[in-house]
């Protein structure tokens, strides 16, 4: 378990630091990766690719892990992330990732699951829900 648990603090710090420190060693070659939104990412060198043009317009301010959950193969991890693009954007939210493992300790598959850091009683004044305005998080 401290292997995996290295290996997403890995992950995450290239995210932090902007700087590859091993993709094609953390993830297998046929590795599948999906984003809480919808991009989905095939093999080991389309998520160096996708990391490194991200990279090129914004960066990751926070992702903080708040826990781990493991069983047989697969880990779950819970955490925070705040990025900001380059136009000024900040994307902040919470979220989940359900990793699963090769026998050598590589991501063979990671889909990730977001949840609005916004959140509110509709029901705080009464039977009849009251959503708050403006658009809907992007997942």
């Amino acid at each position: 378990m401290e292997q995996r648990e290295r290996a997403v603090r890995l992950w995450f710090d290239m995210w932090l630091k902007k700087t590859d420190l091993g993709i094609l060693e953390l993830f297998t070659p046929d590795a599948v990766y999906i984003e809480s939104w919808g991009p989905e990412y095939h093999g080991a060198e389309a998520i160096r690719h996708w990391f490194h043009e991200w990279n090129a317009r914004g960066s990751v301010l926070q992702w903080d892990i708040r826990q781990f959950f493991h069983k047989g193969d697969q880990t779950v991890v819970q955490w925070y992330f705040r990025n900001r693009m380059d136009d000024g954007r900040e994307e902040p939210f919470d979220g989940l990732s359900l990793l699963r493992w090769d026998p050598a300790g590589r991501i063979r598959f990671l889909q990730e699951f977001g949840c609005n850091e916004n959140r509110y009683d509709p029901y705080r004044d009464g039977p009849i829900p009251r959503f708050q305005g403006g658009p809907a998080a992007w997942f």
